[in-house]
């Protein structure tokens, strides 16, 4: 078999590794993706009456389940890529990547498994509060391409913070920091245009909340299920996930091939 062809076969028996971790723990998956859902219940039911009717142009809580939609959306991504360092700070530590080294094991195919999974993973969740939020009663006006855009957009930034997470969970010298470290992912939402226009923010906070990535890439996300023009928003959202991905697939295969595996 050629090298292609060998790295393929290998991801796929690490891909399918993982799945199965997955399948033989599903609190874990029903808890990642069932924090999000809270947050959506909790900032539409009990905070979104007040927070709607201060948007733009006013508006009830239906209004303000539109708007928060992306950022619930993006904690979900995060969340998701957050449980990655662990997963691979667990393999650094547990013995399967210094077995894994003594064999013919593509090592691009045990950091592509993590991701592959994760993905997966990221887009079942991504589904399943997307449904969430339209049985709460949100309802978009975007056609079938903005859909479609919106869907390719989610997964981009998957990819992008799941190869950061990677890396992240390399860097970790223990599963324990591993589980600490991507959290600030998880508050970029809140530092940002998710739960308010950044122009009602304080000028210290939103300078940071215009100029950091996941704003761009929230009102692109709203814009297209609003059906709204995206605007330069769009090129920013894709340029701060093309950069995120580049820089953390190179610092993530250095750290793979550079560390040895840290037996705790």
């Amino acid at each position: 078999m050629t090298t292609p062809a060998l790295a393929s076969r290998d991801t796929v028996t690490m891909l399918r590794r993982n799945l199965l971790h997955m399948r033989r723990y599903p609190s874990l998956t029903v808890l990642t993706i069932g924090q999000p859902v809270v947050l959506l219940l909790l900032f539409v039911y009990v905070f979104g009456g007040t927070m709607g009717a201060g948007l733009p142009g006013g508006g009830g809580r239906a209004a303000y389940l539109a708007y928060i939609t992306p950022a619930i959306l993006m904690i979900t991504v995060s969340s998701l890529a957050a449980g990655t360092a662990i997963s691979v700070a667990t393999d650094m530590t547990g013995g399967i990547i210094a077995r894994l080294r003594t064999m013919a094991v593509s090592r691009a195919a045990v950091l592509g498994a993590h991701v592959l999974s994760s993905m997966i993973q990221t887009v079942a969740a991504l589904a399943a509060v997307m449904v969430v939020a339209l049985l709460l009663g949100m309802r978009s006006p975007a056609d079938p391409t903005g859909w479609l855009t919106a869907a390719g957009l989610l997964v981009l930034v998957a990819f992008a913070l799941t190869w950061l997470t990677v890396a992240l969970g390399l860097a970790s010298s223990s599963v324990e920091a591993a589980s600490n470290t991507p959290m600030f992912l998880i508050f970029l939402p809140f530092l940002g245009s998710g739960f308010v226009p950044v122009e009602s923010l304080p000028a210290g906070l939103r300078w940071f909340a215009e100029y950091q990535p996941f704003t761009p890439i929230m009102d692109t996300l709203r814009a297209l299920l609003a059906g709204t023009p995206v605007g330069s928003d769009g090129r920013l959202a894709v340029g701060w996930c093309v950069v995120i991905a580049g820089a953390s697939y190179v610092w993530a295969r250095r750290l793979f091939d550079r560390n040895k595996p840290r037996i705790s």
